[in-house]
């Protein structure tokens, strides 16, 4: 398939690099950093009250579910409180996390394909997590990062996506949007008008999952990032010998 694409937006986690072991590092991270600097509420709050919480911040806080950054220091200020901790604490102690949450170790494909993307079409972040471009040191390969947090509102609300367009000051039809989540980058491109390619990494096993429902597929599928260059290096060739 072959289409006009004149810039690139791109979700982050699960994406470029895989989420769970930077979350599970940033929660040890924390968990070490309030061993050493409030033990009360590090015996209060092992991880699976910490799991609660986190339930806990998305039912009274739904308003701000698409904050992660401030439900995260709230639920660290709600530690601290009620293990008769120093509150004032909590700005350090979310230092720790986030700093070990932006530890992420790419895909083997990720950067590569990014430099390749890069030096084809604008490139851009839309991303529902708090991850820094900046801290990563991906920053210098984006146009910009827009985070739900920053938008005030998340994927697969159209509105993030459209506010990414206008940005680019391009067409949502010309703005191609990738992502792995079928649901959050998938369809919510496709329904908010931009072109969409689903990043369909096998599993441990090898295994490739399947599309999850009738609904339209994405426009492109691909196993990785590097496919994805791979794909846009052939049309943007093509489209170079045109008379």
């Amino acid at each position: 398939m072959s289409f006009p694409v004149h810039a690139i937006t791109l979700d982050l986690d699960d994406t470029i690099w895989p989420i769970a072991p930077a979350i599970v590092g940033a929660e040890a991270a924390l968990e070490a950093w309030m061993a050493e600097n409030a033990p009360r509420a590090a015996r209060m709050w092992p991880a699976s009250e910490r799991q609660r919480l986190r339930e806990l911040a998305n039912r009274e806080r739904p308003r701000l579910a698409h904050d992660m950054t401030a439900q995260r220091r709230w639920m660290i200020e709600r530690m601290l409180v009620l293990a008769d901790e120093d509150v004032a604490l909590a700005e350090a102690a979310y230092d720790a996390y986030f700093a070990a949450r932006c530890d992420v170790t790419h895909y083997p494909d990720s950067v590569d394909a990014l430099e390749r993307l890069a030096a084809r079409v604008p490139l851009a972040a839309v991303s529902n997590g708090n991850a820094c471009l900046d801290t990563i040191g991906l920053m210098h390969l984006f146009q910009f990062q827009l985070g739900a947090r920053e938008h005030g509102a998340a994927k697969p609300d159209a509105s993030i996506f459209h506010a990414a367009s206008e940005r680019l000051g391009l067409p949502r039809e010309h703005v191609l949007h990738v992502g792995d989540d079928p649901y959050m980058d998938v369809i919510g491109a496709r329904q908010a008008g931009l072109r969409a390619c689903w990043i369909n990494r096998a599993d441990e096993h090898g295994r490739f999952p399947p599309w999850p429902d009738a609904r339209p597929r994405p426009d492109l599928e691909f196993p990785t990032l590097a496919a994805l260059a791979d794909w846009l290096d052939a049309t943007h060739s093509k489209e170079s010998i045109r008379p």
